[in-house]
C-alpha cells in the first residue's frame, strides 16, 4: 500500500535547480549539459544523469529552445487532418523533424482562406520557429508577406521570395501521362472527373487531360467534364451524374484516388463492372488503391516524400541555407481497373 508521503513525492514537479542539488553542480551546469554545450569531466555528467533518472526530471523543450531563441516547434497547415494524402505527407513531416529536435504543431484549414490565416496567427502566436503550409487558398503575395517575418515552406506553388520556398509536384504531366495510357488503351471517350478548380493541382490535371487529347486528335468534349471535390462522395456523384446524362464513354480519369472509390461504387451500383465495361484511372497512388477490387491504376504521388522533403527544406532553411528539394516526376502505375478497349 502506498503511503501519502509516496503519493505526494510521485506529483511533485521536479525541476532543473532540484537536479542541480542531488548532483552537486550548478543549475548552469545542468543546463549546459542538457544542451550538449557543456565540457564537463565525465563524472559530472554521470552525476546529472544519475539525478535526473533517480528524480524523474522531464526536460522542458519549449524552454529550452526559448534559451536559444527558438520553441523547437515547426506549425503545420495541412488541409484535412483525415485525408489518406495529407496523413501520409503529415507522417514524412514527423519523421524528418523528430530527430532533428523540432515537434510539428498540426492544424487543419479545410479549403478555406479564412480558416487558414486564422490557424497562421494562431501558429505564429505560439512563437513556432517556421511554418509549413500544405497547398491551401491563401494568395502568394500574403504568403510572401507571412515569409518576411517566419521561414516559410509551402506545396503546390511555384512561387519565390526571400525566407519563403515552394514545393511542387508535376501535376500537369501526371495529367497527361494518366490521360494518355488511356488513349493507348484504345479509349477515345474519355469523362474527367476534376478536382476544384481553384486548386492549381486540379487545374493542372484538367490541362494534361486536354493536352492528351488534343495530341491524339481527339475532340474535346466539356460534357465528359464534370467537377468533383477531391473525396470519395463527390467521386461518386459525378459519377452518377455522368450516366445519368446518357453520354457515352469508356474510360473515367478521376483527379485523385479518392473520387476515383466514389466512382468505383458508382458504377457497381449500376451494375458497370470495372474494367470491362469502363476503364477507371486515379491519381495519387494512395496505400488502398493496391487493395481495391480491381486494383486501381493510378500516378505516384509521393504523399510521405513531399511531407519529408517539405520538412527538410524548412531545416535548411532554418540553418541558413538554401533547400534544394525536388519532388520526384509523377509515374504511371498500371493496375487492374483498366484494360484495352475492344473496338
Amino acid at each position: 500500500m502506498k503511503t501519502k508521503s509516496a503519493v505526494k513525492n510521485k506529483s511533485l514537479i521536479v525541476t532543473l535547480d532540484m537536479v542541480a542539488k542531488e548532483s552537486g553542480v550548478s543549475p548552469s551546469t545542468v543546463s549546459r549539459i542538457l544542451n550538449g554545450t557543456a565540457t564537463v569531466s565525465e563524472d559530472k555528467k554521470k552525476a546529472v544523469d544519475d539525478a535526473i533518472a533517480k528524480l524523474g526530471f522531464v526536460p522542458n523543450p519549449v524552454a529550452r529552445g526559448l534559451a536559444g531563441g527558438r520553441t523547437l516547434s515547426i506549425g503545420v497547415v495541412t488541409q484535412a487532418l483525415d485525408s489518406p494524402f495529407y496523413g501520409a505527407a503529415l507522417r514524412g513531416i514527423e519523421d524528418e523533424l523528430d530527430p532533428a529536435g523540432y515537434s510539428p504543431l498540426f492544424v487543419s484549414a479545410h479549403w478555406n482562406i479564412t480558416t487558414e490565416t486564422r490557424c497562421i496567427d494562431m501558429l505564429r502566436a505560439r512563437r513556432v520557429d517556421g511554418l509549413i503550409v500544405l497547398n491551401g487558398r491563401m494568395s502568394d503575395a500574403s504568403l510572401k508577406a507571412t515569409a518576411k517575418n517566419l521561414p516559410l515552406v509551402v506545396t503546390g506553388r511555384n512561387i519565390k521570395s526571400t525566407g519563403l520556398f515552394a514545393l511542387n509536384f508535376d501535376n500537369f504531366t501526371g495529367g497527361l501521362k494518366a490521360t494518355q495510357h488511356l488513349i493507348q488503351l484504345g479509349h477515345r471517350k474519355i469523362a474527367f472527373i476534376s478536382g476544384d478548380m481553384e486548386h492549381p493541382d486540379a487545374n493542372e490535371r484538367f490541362k494534361g487531360y486536354k493536352s492528351a487529347l488534343e495530341a491524339a486528335n481527339i475532340p474535346f468534349d466539356p460534357d465528359l467534364v464534370v467537377p468533383g471535390e477531391y473525396h470519395e462522395v463527390s467521386g461518386m456523384l459525378a459519377t452518377d451524374r455522368l450516366l445519368s446524362s446518357n453520354r457515352q464513354f469508356t474510360a473515367i480519369f478521376a483527379s485523385n484516388d479518392q473520387m476515383a472509390f466514389g466512382a468505383a461504387l458508382s458504377l457497381h451500383r449500376h451494375s458497370l463492372r470495372i474494367p470491362d465495361d469502363v476503364s477507371l484511372m486515379g491519381f495519387d497512388d494512395l496505400a488502398n488503391s493496391l487493395y481495391c477490387i480491381p486494383p486501381l491504376s493510378t500516378i505516384h504521388q509521393p504523399a510521405y516524400e513531399l511531407g519529408r522533403l517539405a520538412a527538410s527544406a524548412m531545416l535548411q532553411l532554418l540553418a541558413g541555407q538554401n533547400p534544394e528539394a525536388v519532388m520526384p516526376a509523377p509515374v504511371l502505375i498500371s493496375r487492374d481497373s483498366t484494360r484495352r478497349w475492344r473496338s
